[in-house]
């Protein structure tokens, strides 16, 4: 595939490290603040919320610490969150406190506790690689249906190669035992089910190792289904 390169003008705003709350040992939130992983852990992040147009309501799905909410506070009105385990009440606690109200509850992509074409943008970072390929489909199907009309979905995804393996062997982490899905995987499923728009890629750091990030930006179109 001969995606265009990253060109995100968007800077991720963070709180400081300790102010996060609700983080199992799972979230990633540690890794934004280390040297090069943090370049490319923020970057990531970037390249999506750069494709983000606005306007009243985004879901981001698999919210976790809530990284991303201070750039969706300036974006739109509304900020709703799904996520399997994140402490909903701790989370959504931190950012009232910045007066930052936020709408979230627990629950999987598959299935959906949201009313049809309610959403300007869903938004998924480092989330669907966790899904098998079989699941897919049914979750962009599920997006489909919470999406107004010309509303877009934008999610990111690692893209496999012999780097990122080697760098998830580093911090631990056999990555077949939580990747079950390709970048391959989610964009055929994407493509079956909304319209595409573009698709970016992201290289490391350094950028001699390749691409190792996809992001996808699909939009809700009537006349596909």
């Amino acid at each position: 595939m001969n995606a265009p390169r990253e060109t995100a003008s968007v800077r991720l705003e963070l709180l400081p490290h300790s102010e996060y709350v609700g983080v199992n040992r799972d979230d990633p939130l540690r890794f934004y603040f280390w040297p090069v992983l943090g370049k490319m852990y923020k970057r990531r992040i970037e390249l999506c919320l750069a494709e983000c147009t606005g306007g009243p309501r985004v879901l981001e799905v698999g919210f976790g610490s809530g990284v991303t909410f201070l750039n969706l506070s300036r974006m739109y009105e509304e900020i709703h969150g799904l996520d399997l385990n994140a402490s909903v009440e701790q989370v959504a606690g931190l950012f009232e406190a910045k007066h930052i109200q936020t709408h979230l509850q627990n629950g999987s992509v598959l299935s959906m506790p949201f009313e049809d074409d309610f959403f300007d943008t869903v938004l998924l970072i480092s989330i669907l690689e966790h899904l098998k390929p079989a699941e897919q489909v049914k979750a962009f199907r599920e997006i489909r249906r919470v999406l107004r009309p010309g509303g877009q979905v934008i999610y990111g995804v690692p893209i496999e190669r012999a780097f990122m393996v080697f760098m998830f062997r580093l911090l631990g982490c056999k990555i077949r035992e939580h990747h079950f899905s390709t970048e391959n995987d989610v964009l055929d499923a994407a493509a079956s089910v909304l319209e595409k728009k573009r698709v970016i890629r992201m290289k490391s750091t350094p950028s001699i190792f390749g691409d190792v990030y996809e992001v996808g930006h699909f939009i809700k179109n009537q006349n596909v289904e």
